[in-house]
């Protein structure tokens, strides 16, 4: 195995780890303008899925990223 293969990504969970952070802030402390937003209706009625997309995504892919520092990953299949 080379050595890349077994580097633990710890940049990568370090920085989803703050933009998870930074997001979260900037939303709760706009929360009027954001609700402003979201209740308006027609196209707007997208902004809270895209919202949760968004939020999802990056929730995930901090998640596994830390998972893996910390030495977790998936069984692999014996087929």
């Amino acid at each position: 195995m080379n050595n890349r293969a077994k580097k633990k990504p710890y940049l990568t969970a370090l920085v989803l780890g703050l933009c998870s952070l930074a997001s979260y802030v900037v939303l709760f402390s706009h929360v009027n303008e954001v609700m402003e937003y979201f209740i308006k209706g027609g196209v707007y009625a997208a902004l809270p899925i895209a919202t949760a997309l968004y939020f999802s995504f990056l929730h995930g892919a901090f998640a596994s990223s830390l998972l893996t520092v910390f030495g977790f990953s998936a069984a692999k299949s014996g087929h």
